[in-house]
């Protein structure tokens, strides 16, 4: 029979065996309205040692745009949430949303990918990205704003290119004074 004691420690053996890290990036850019917007990037991660039985963990990237709303989650093949578009860390337009940039035509499907980090490397996953990835953006809204009561809600994103973006991330240990995140000046967003 097994002691207690031991039993109770594995848990805790589990849980210290991992660094947590808080990534993100913020940087200046222009959404297809043509306006220039804060964009902002962040996730997290779980990073074990080489020798543990365990593979490194993430969340989803989240990227957002200064006096937007919409929020998107890019994934990777490990993520069961991860949308049939393509391989790597990709995120798929919405129908009724977005539109394929190159051709204009709306996304008709969820297989169309709009979004995607390294485009060129297909196997990547998020806990191997470094301080520098690049950025794909291959869609744009259909609409920039929709309808909320009196008011707009702001739906922009990054503005499609068919050249990607060059992102640079900095991380901090989680829990740490450096790892929060950058905020949005939503005073811009009144102003308008």
């Amino acid at each position: 029979m097994m002691n207690r004691g031991v039993l109770l420690m594995v848990p805790l053996v589990l849980q210290g065996c991992a660094s947590y890290y808080s990534h993100y990036a913020m940087f200046p850019a222009e959404v297809s309205a043509g306006e220039n917007r804060q964009i902002r990037l962040s996730w997290q991660t779980a990073d074990y040692p080489d020798w543990w039985f365990v593979d490194d963990r993430a969340t989803p990237i989240k990227l957002e745009t200064q006096c937007s709303d919409r929020v998107w989650r890019l994934r990777d093949d490990r993520d069961p949430d991860v949308g049939a578009c393509g391989a790597g860390i990709r995120a798929c337009g919405e129908p009724g949303l977005d539109a394929y940039a190159p051709t204009g035509e709306p996304v008709a499907g969820h297989g169309v990918r709009c979004m995607a980090i390294e485009p060129g490397n297909g196997d990547i996953v998020i806990p191997q990205l470094k301080n520098e990835m690049d950025l794909l953006v291959s869609c744009l809204p259909v609409v920039v704003s929709l309808p909320d009561g009196e008011e707009e809600q702001g739906i922009d994103y990054l503005r499609a290119s068919p050249v990607p973006y060059r992102v640079y991330v900095r991380t901090a240990p989680r829990g740490s004074l450096r790892a929060r995140l950058p905020e949005f000046d939503e005073s811009v967003c009144d102003d308008e």
